[in-house]
């Protein structure tokens, strides 16, 4: 009789699976060459990032992709130290190159970064 209870508690416990619709997924080719030649965000994040000169600048904080996932924004933050009183600019991920092994932002300064609005993180 105990077992017929735990049962029956079991049964009428069970979650009610409300109506969906269903999901469609679209799938992308990638060339896993190109990829390869791409840059990881777990490499990158933390990345110093440098102006024309080779002058450090600023330092590649986040990485953001929007809802609609066309353009990857690169969060930059400038100035600070230890984290405190940095000045956060977004830029186009496209924006940034890798030169001789530093990323560059080209035609950037840090004064013409810290005069952008700062971004904040909601």
């Amino acid at each position: 009789m105990k077992y017929l209870f735990i049962a029956a508690s079991l049964l009428l416990s069970v979650p009610a699976f409300a109506e969906t619709t269903k999901q469609t997924i679209v799938l992308t080719e990638v060339d896993p060459v190109i990829l390869a030649q791409g840059w990881r965000a777990s490499d990158i994040l933390g990345a110093k990032v440098y102006d024309d000169a080779g002058t450090e600048i600023g330092k590649l904080d986040d990485m953001i992709v929007t809802a609609e996932g066309t353009v990857p924004y690169a969060v930059v933050s400038v100035g600070g130290f230890l984290g405190m009183n940095t000045h956060n600019v977004v830029v186009a991920v496209s924006a940034l190159e890798l030169v001789a092994d530093k990323l560059t932002l080209h035609g950037a300064t840090k004064e013409s970064l810290t005069a952008l609005p700062n971004f904040e993180f909601k």
